[in-house]
This record gives structure tokens, C-alpha cells and sequence, in this order.
């Protein structure tokens, strides 16, 4: 039996750890049969390189700062030294400085505000613009979200990027889809990455979908999450474009902790 994604190219950003979430979606990917190429900058490259050994088939690691223009124009290039095109993307990138998460939102300024939005958002389009070159008639990018519909304790401009992000996925879906081009997100609940970690009482978050998700929630497995981009990047969802697939245990779709 073929897997899933049997014969597909896929670039996925933002493999750190073992417990993220663009690691889980490679290591699946890899095992429904595609072909996939990480990407990585600066000092994380090598820890990027060490974790690629840890897929189930290493996968290359390529070079790609979301915040270089050099970097989008030779990424092209880069790929095309390990795949002769591509069919999925994986943009698994966020980021920003402490003081934009946490309290004090209205006092955060510009400086720290904008480097979330960037990399956090319009990163988003950027790194599909820089690959539509590669695709074929058909291919798929999903991102990841955390529901940006509320306002959540610490999470702060992050949240704001969120949103950004959110709306990005739709102009995407818009203006790529006659081009034959998916594009959706996956807002998983939290989860215990380098990510969630680096938000300040991030343990809020853990608190609130432990008593509230109606099918519960572990905060270490990444697996739902995976397994959700996988299907996304998938020819099972021909029809689907700039959608939110919320992988959170149902917390999303409940107003208050259900009954025991």
C-alpha cells in the first residue's frame, strides 16, 4: 500500500527539537512517503542537522534566515540541489522578543512589535512566494496557528501576529488557488516546545486545556498535529483552501469547562 504522500517534495521549516511540531509533520511525512528538506539558519543550523538524523531518512538541511532577502532570492537554488520541485511547504516559523508577550501590551513598541509581525506573518507569504517557482500544477502549504479569535492571558503581540497570520492564510488561498495552490493552517493547542516555553506563564495556557478540551489534551504529543499537516499536504483535501484546522482537543468549540 502507497502512503500518503507517496512521491511528494516537501520543504518544512522551524525543525528545532524532537518534541515540535514541524518535526512530527517530517517524521510522518517521511514515513507516507515523501521526500522532505528541512531549512534552518544561522547558529540552528547545526542543531538542525543533528535532528534531521533523528527522522526516519535524514533528510538534507538547507539555509533560509525569514528575515533575508538574499536568503528568499537564492532559495530557489538551494532546494533545487536535493529536489527538482516541490509539491508541499511546512511553515512552522514564529517568533517574538520577550517583551512583546506577557503584561504590559499597550507599552510594547514598534521595535519589538515588528520583528513578530514579520516573522511571524508575513513570513507566511513570503516563503510561498519564494517557492512557486518550484510547484507543479498542483501543491500545498500549511502553516501553524494558535487560535487567535481571543485574547489569551501573556500571549500578548503574539497573538496579534496570529491574527495576522489568520488573515494572510486567506488572501493566500485567494490569490494562489487559481493557480492551483492549497493553503491552510493548523492551530494546534499547547504544547511543551521551545516554542510555548519561551512565552512568559505559558503554564496558563497548560492549565486551561487541561480542564477544558472536551477530548482532552496532552501537552507532549505532537502526533495529532503531524498527522493533521500531513493530511493537509495531502491529495485527500483537494477542495480545501484557506481553512483553520484546529487540532486542540475540541477547546476551540466550547464557551466553559464541559461537565465531569
Amino acid at each position: 500500500m502507497t502512503g500518503l504522500l507517496e512521491g511528494k517534495r516537501l520543504l518544512v521549516t522551524g525543525v528545532l527539537t524532537e518534541a515540535s511540531i514541524a518535526f512530527a509533520a517530517a517524521r510522518i511525512a517521511q514515513q507516507e512517503g515523501a521526500q522532505v528538506v528541512l531549512s534552518s539558519f544561522g547558529r540552528a543550523l547545526n542543531i538542525t542537522r543533528r535532528i534531521a538524523r533523528r527522522l526516519p531518512t535524514e533528510a538534507p538541511v538547507i539555509e533560509l534566515d525569514v528575515t533575508s532577502d538574499e536568503d528568499y532570492a537564492a532559495l530557489e537554488g538551494r532546494l533545487r540541489e536535493h529536489v527538482d520541485g516541490l509539491d508541499g511547504v511546512v511553515h512552522s516559523v514564529a517568533f517574538a522578543p520577550q517583551n512583546a508577550m506577557g503584561d504590559g501590551f499597550v507599552d510594547v513598541p514598534w521595535a519589538d512589535v515588528g520583528p513578530a509581525v514579520q516573522i511571524s506573518a508575513w513570513s507566511y507569504a513570503a516563503v510561498t512566494r519564494a517557492c512557486l517557482p518550484l510547484f507543479g500544477e498542483k501543491a500545498a502549504v500549511v502553516g501553524l496557528d494558535f487560535d487567535a479569535t481571543k485574547a489569551w492571558p501573556v500571549y500578548g503581540w503574539m497573538g496579534v501576529s496570529k491574527a495576522a497570520l489568520e488573515s494572510t492564510n486567506r488572501y493566500l488561498a485567494r490569490d494562489l488557488g487559481p493557480r492551483g495552490v492549497r493553503v491552510n493552517l493548523v492551530a494546534a493547542g499547547p504544547l511543551r516546545t521551545m516554542a510555548m516555553r519561551s512565552i512568559p506563564g505559558s503554564e496558563q495556557f497548560e492549565t486551561l486545556w487541561e480542564t477544558g478540551a472536551p477530548l482532552g489534551w496532552s501537552l507532549t504529543d505532537t502526533e495529532p498535529a503531524g498527522k493533521a499537516i500531513v493530511a493537509l499536504l495531502s491529495d485527500w483535501f483537494p477542495a480545501t483552501t484557506g481553512e483553520i484546522v484546529h487540532v486542540d482537543g475540541g477547546f476551540h468549540a466550547v464557551g466553559a469547562e464541559p461537565p465531569k
